[in-house]
């Protein structure tokens, strides 16, 4: 799924694609087929090629070995989310991205959102004043079945978090990115839905194939998670992929002394304002623009612009930096880092049922 939305932000940049590599041979034949580019035998014709730019969109265990091989290719390297299963190995990556010069960003596309950068541009300028409290929520459905089942459910290709490490990373990086704290502690839960799951992709059970065998989940389904910032301010968010009816609904709610700020992801075109004077909606395109609202805005409003658009911008963004114009809010490898410390803080807080800090927060 991912690498397709990957390959149709490359086209929409400009950009050429060369080519896939599958986990196996013949694994992304069909999918070099519809995009007209090659199947890449092994990692090594794949490094061997002109290819400036490599996407890493494979499970979370293999990021760090293709991300290390491209970036001593001297390629750079778009990897998704988590950048690594361990704070060690994210921090490494970060380090070889810098040593060599390349650009390495992490697709943490939601701050792509034109409405998003309006809220930051407000922040910025003042305002909503001193935050009192943040919180939201991020809530999928698509493993409510006890039979749907993905790669992402193995700890082993996972990690060892995977409802937070998967979208949990998304909600605090924007958070941050919106309200300019940083989380520092954590005290958080963890819960499986279900103790057993077929070894098999969601796709199969939904095309109603046979599972071979079941295994025990070790991964959560639900994550609920408390934070303090370094200024002090207390946080929190739900995370779940299991909560029917919600096919992607990333929202937060930022309180601050002069103003709120709300945004859902699942109608990312309007933000909801609120302040001692009343409650209003603003949308995407509405006068005054901030300039980063602006530049990223190439619709008309009310001509929606969405997930994809984020990507594509995103991506963009990244092909700005590579040709030596680094745009402001690009999410890198540092970005990775700090996310990949969040998820560490949460997962230990979890299994020790401790206040953690994270590493690395001033």
């Amino acid at each position: 799924m991912i690498a397709a939305v990957h390959a149709r932000a490359v086209r929409a940049a400009g950009g050429e694609i060369v080519g896939f590599l599958g986990s196996r041979a013949g694994r992304a034949k069909h999918l070099a087929a519809q995009w007209d580019a090659a199947e890449f035998v092994d990692l090594k014709a794949l490094l061997g090629a002109d290819v400036d730019l490599v996407q890493v969109c494979t499970p979370n265990s293999t990021h760090v070995a293709y991300s290390k091989a491209s970036l001593r290719s001297g390629k750079h390297v778009i990897c998704e989310k988590p950048l690594a299963t361990s704070v060690k190995d994210a921090e490494q990556l970060a380090d070889l991205a810098i040593s060599s010069n390349l650009v390495a960003t992490v697709p943490f596309v939601y701050r792509y959102h034109p409405i998003i950068r309006e809220l930051r541009a407000r922040r910025i300028g003042g305002e909503f004043g001193d935050w009192n409290a943040l919180h939201g929520s991020y809530t999928q459905d698509w493993l409510l079945h006890p039979g749907a089942g993905n790669w992402r459910v193995d700890d082993k290709a996972g990690g060892a978090s995977r409802a937070f490490a998967d979208i949990g990373s998304h909600w605090c990086d924007l958070v941050e990115f919106v309200s300019g704290e940083r989380i520092a502690s954590t005290s958080a839960v963890f819960s499986t839905a279900f103790p057993n799951r077929p070894v098999r992709s969601t796709a199969a059970f939904a095309q109603g194939q046979a599972s071979t065998w079941w295994a025990p989940v070790r991964t959560e389904d639900i994550a609920i998670a408390t934070f303090i910032t370094s200024n002090g301010v207390p946080a929190n968010v739900i995370v779940s992929q299991v909560a029917a009816g919600r096919r992607n609904r990333l929202w937060f709610e930022l309180d601050g002394s002069k103003g709120s700020a709300a945004f859902d992801q699942e109608n990312p075109e309007t933000a909801w304002l609120g302040g001692l004077d009343g409650v209003r909606i603003t949308a995407r395109g509405t006068q005054p623009l901030s300039p980063d609202q602006s530049r990223l805005s190439y619709l008309p409003a009310g001509h929606a612009q969405g997930y994809q658009d984020c990507f594509n911008a995103f991506v963009a963004d990244t092909f700005s930096a590579i040709r030596g114009t680094r745009p402001e809010g690009l999410p890198d490898f540092t970005d990775g880092v700090r996310a990949t410390r969040v998820i560490d803080a949460v997962a230990r807080s979890s299994a020790s049922r401790a206040w953690t800090d994270v590493a690395g927060t001033a």
